[in-house]
């Protein structure tokens, strides 16, 4: 029970600092930001294959199934929208150097 309380208290001390830092950095920042977001997220999906594989009853490898899949979708989610935010800032060539 100790256990779970720590977890608890460690995950509410984690959320309370990740919001005030997030609200803290400007928005020409967020677009490095979130890529390196996005490899920490790698790192949650090497962590959901360690755990599926070391997992021996069947709930377990399911449960690990589930983390591998989310863990991908964030990923991959996470680099399509940053590929698509640094489209944004390109410069757009004018269709008038063409005529």
């Amino acid at each position: 029970m100790s256990g779970l309380i720590f977890n608890l208290f460690i995950f509410v001390l984690a959320s309370f600092v990740g919001f005030e830092l997030i609200s803290k950095v400007p928005p020409t920042l967020h677009t490095p930001l979130m890529s390196g977001a996005n490899a920490i997220s790698g790192i949650t999906l090497i962590g959901a294959l360690v755990v599926a594989g070391q997992v021996g009853d069947t709930m377990g490898q399911y449960i690990g199934m589930a983390a591998i899949i989310f863990a991908t979708i964030n990923v991959v989610g996470g680099f399509l929208v940053t590929d698509r935010m640094l489209e944004m800032f390109k410069k757009k060539k004018k269709e008038d150097a063409d005529e």
